[in-house]
């Protein structure tokens, strides 16, 4: 009877750490949907009529300067994931991410406003290498941990679609500082839903510190992470590059949200079939994640070029809606290489390279508004159809990398 002992808690152990991966999942959407903060950072920074004023290129500077955030950030977060445990880092980095919410409610003058939008890029994204990190440890299967990979995303694919919905009817009738306040309250609740949910772990000793010197040693990190940076310039531009373009053309932010609607419903009614396509029920995933990705960073350059041309809500929303199965495919092919590659230890800092690759990808939105005024549509097209062929390309040598990976696996990381 003794010997079977041991086995009797592991259950409850294991249904523990996956109901808290779930309620993980949840917050991970609520602060999606939440982030006012950043989808509309651009229209209170350029709006003269609910906003500051500061014009289409001072908008572009904002959300240039939220990526910087973005991206100091992100290493931050991965480093205090892997060193200081789930919990700590989550509660620590929503709360501040609550104060800089509240601090854009007040800031007005230009460089206020770049200055906070720096603030926030430091804090928005904090949660994605700690959610990460507790997938890892909760889900033992390849196929499990990719699909809650693949699962964080769509949570927060949807909670971005849901924000910009809401907060476009919330900012005509309420205004743009009351949605900042409602972000900061979001924050703090999930520093809380963080708190209750994950507990503090103490140090050990059996795993060796990884740092990022090391995981940069990877060179199938290295390849990705260009993949990612060049993906994301298109799926980011749903809420970067579109907001300038309804700008330009005069529309309201009202437009914007009926944009972010449509393509909350493509996820929605897309993600669930297209996951059983692609990862299924079992215990692996059905095709090699390099051939998934192509695919999705080829539907992103399309749907974010379709955008480039339409000067309508109609045609906004249905280039939005284009952009879905591009950001299913993507999410999937990510969500499997963070599942595998990252070793014991490194999952926050994996997680946070390729969130930093997302971070890099919001810095062009300055350069987006000066290429719309330079050489109009064609020329913004151009660049992002650009940059998602790049994004296809560097898809071989990294599938020349993870072959060689095989072949030698103490190569690398």
């Amino acid at each position: 009877m003794a010997t079977h002992a041991p086995a009797t808690p592991a259950v409850p152990i294991e249904r523990t750490a996956r109901s808290a991966v779930r309620v993980l999942i949840i917050g991970s959407l609520l602060v999606k949907a939440g982030g006012f903060s950043w989808d509309f950072l651009a229209y209170y920074v350029g709006d003269g009529t609910n906003g500051t004023g500061h014009g289409t290129t001072a908008a572009g500077a904002a959300l240039t300067a939220f990526g910087i955030g973005w991206c100091l950030g992100q290493a931050s977060a991965g480093a205090l994931t892997d060193r200081l445990g789930q919990r700590t880092a989550l509660v620590a980095l929503m709360i501040l991410s609550a104060a800089a919410c509240l601090a854009l409610a007040v800031a007005t003058s230009l460089p206020a406003l770049l200055a906070v939008a720096v603030c926030l890029g430091l804090t928005m994204e904090a949660h994605r290498p700690a959610v990460s990190a507790a997938i890892n440890e909760a889900i033992p299967t390849e196929a499990g941990r990719t699909r809650a990979q693949t699962w964080t995303y769509f949570a927060s694919n949807v909670g971005i679609a849901v924000c910009g919905g809401a907060g476009g009817y919330l900012a005509h009738h309420h205004g743009y500082r009351t949605l900042f306040v409602v972000n900061a309250v979001v924050c703090l609740a999930f520093a809380l839903i963080a708190r209750r949910t994950l507990t503090p772990k103490p140090p050990t000793t059996d795993t060796p510190r990884v740092t990022y010197r090391q995981v940069w040693g990877d060179p199938t990190l290295r390849w990705i992470t260009l993949v990612a940076v060049c993906s994301m310039v298109c799926a980011w531009g749903l809420v970067s590059v579109l907001p300038l373009l309804m700008t330009s053309d005069g529309l309201p932010a009202t437009g914007f949200g009926v944009a972010m609607v449509a393509n909350t419903v493509a996820v929605l009614a897309l993600t669930p079939p297209l996951m059983r396509l692609l990862v299924g029920r079992g215990d692996t995933v059905r095709f090699p994640f390099v051939p998934v990705l192509a695919i999705g960073s080829a539907f992103l350059g399309l749907g974010i070029t379709i955008a480039a041309f339409q000067h309508t809500v109609l045609g906004y929303a249905i280039a939005a809606a284009v952009l879905v199965p591009g950001e299913v495919f993507y999410s999937v092919a990510v969500g499997a290489y963070i599942s595998t590659a990252a070793p014991p230890g490194a999952t926050g800092r994996y997680q946070a390279v390729i969130s930093g690759a997302t971070a890099l990808a919001s810095l062009p939105p300055l350069g987006i508004a000066l290429a719309l005024e330079a050489g109009g549509r064609p020329l913004v097209a151009a660049l992002l159809a650009a940059s998602a062929a790049l994004a296809v390309v560097a898809c071989l040598p990294l599938a020349r990398s993870l072959r060689a990976r095989t072949t030698h696996p103490d190569t690398g990381s």
